[in-house]
């Protein structure tokens, strides 16, 4: 390969590292230049990528049985050997293989410090940590910057064009880093099936709003790419670090629920979910108070300070059928008034009472209520 050839070779490797191309698109880039197989190993010789059409030279591994004119390189990264590059091809090739060897070294160096960080969110996921300080500092012994509380959010995507065309997981995490900027601390990523979860730090009060709407709006993110996606998906709540699994089987709730109520292409919040989690996941008697109390504390608050009957008057029009001339008669009160009241029911609340949703929400917390209270 003549200088210039060298240096176009070179600029074509560092595009393909920028875009997260990795070690297998690194493999074809050589593959092409050099018109012959190319083989990718890591130090224990298994496999990490091949590409070129004119045949895949054998593993490097002593006694594998190299064929002539089967060149070996070493890709070193990080401080140590990670593995060998293997090219099949004639000719003066060894400056470009060594080129695409460190730019593969790059990437499978990064990729051993991209374990070391999941390994953290995998042991947080499932609760191997026994307090939070120890969370703490497994976290900055991998090189990790953590936030005071996390938000969880699990997503799958897909091809718009084609629900059947699989994408590369980094395409998945591209995506979320670009609608999850965080602050100063990092995200953190895990698979879970065919989903991928990003936790989401939170620092305050700002962050989770934005984190939420960040969520809410991902299908729209993913739509708008130059290969556009369509991503169903599922947030949890907002929990400190130690406890953040608790968001995490929020957020898988909220996908499995969404998926199954809203449909794809939709990302459900567990917050906005009402009652549906309860019946999703099951519930014993201390959750069920505590949703009910969560759900018409609002209504409470407002009575107490505005010496009104919000409550009474919400228990008292599920009572009757939802009939507005009866429950106006009850009270006492013109039916426009029940009307009125019903409107400020929902503007408290933030439900409205011709939404199935929200109307069972609110059915079940004043049943819940009344049974238990």
């Amino acid at each position: 390969m003549t200088s210039e050839e060298i240096v176009a070779f070179a600029e074509g490797l560092a595009r393909i590292a920028a875009a997260g191309g990795g070690p297998k698109a690194l493999a074809a880039h050589l593959a092409a230049a050099i018109g012959g197989g190319v083989l990718v190993e890591d130090v224990q010789w298994q496999h990490v990528a091949a590409a070129g059409a004119n045949g895949i030279p054998p593993s490097a591994r002593p006694g594998s049985g190299a064929r002539a004119g089967t060149r070996t390189v070493q890709i070193l990264g990080g401080g140590g050997q990670l593995g060998w590059l293997s090219a099949a091809a004639s000719g003066d090739v060894e400056h470009a293989m060594r080129l695409c060897a460190a730019a593969i070294g790059v990437e499978l160096a990064r990729e051993s410090g991209g374990a070391r960080r999941r390994t953290f969110w995998e042991r947080l996921a499932s609760k191997a940590y026994h307090d939070a300080d120890a969370a703490r500092d497994d976290a900055a012994a991998r090189g990790i910057t953590v936030a005071p509380s996390y938000l969880a959010v699990a997503f799958e995507a897909e091809r718009a064009d084609d629900a059947q065309a699989p994408i590369e997981r980094s395409d998945a995490r591209a995506l979320a880093a670009e609608a999850f900027r965080s602050g100063g601390a990092d995200l953190g990523f895990l698979e879970r099936g065919s989903a991928l979860v990003v936790f989401v730090p939170v620092a305050r009060e700002i962050d989770a709003s934005n984190a939420r709407t960040a969520a809410a709006l991902l299908p729209k993110s993913a739509a708008k790419r130059a290969q556009p996606l369509r991503v169903t998906g599922g947030a949890g709540t907002i929990e400190p670090l130690f406890t953040a699994h608790r968001s995490l089987a929020a957020a898988q709730a909220a996908l499995s629920i969404g998926r199954r109520l809203l449909g794809p292409g939709k990302v459900a919040l567990y917050d906005e979910l009402g009652a549906y989690p309860l019946l999703y996941e099951g519930a014993d008697t201390a959750r069920l108070r505590a949703f009910a109390g969560r759900v018409l504390a609002p209504l409470r608050a407002y009575d107490e300070k505005h010496q009104t009957e919000l409550e009474r008057t919400l228990r008292l029009y599920f009572e009757v059928g939802e009939n507005v001339k009866t429950a106006a008669a009850q009270l006492n009160v013109h039916r426009h008034t029940v009307f009125y009241r019903l409107r400020q029911i929902g503007e408290i609340c933030g439900a409205s009472l011709e939404r199935p949703g929200d109307q069972l929400t609110l059915r079940m917390a004043v049943t819940i209520d009344a049974l238990h209270s």
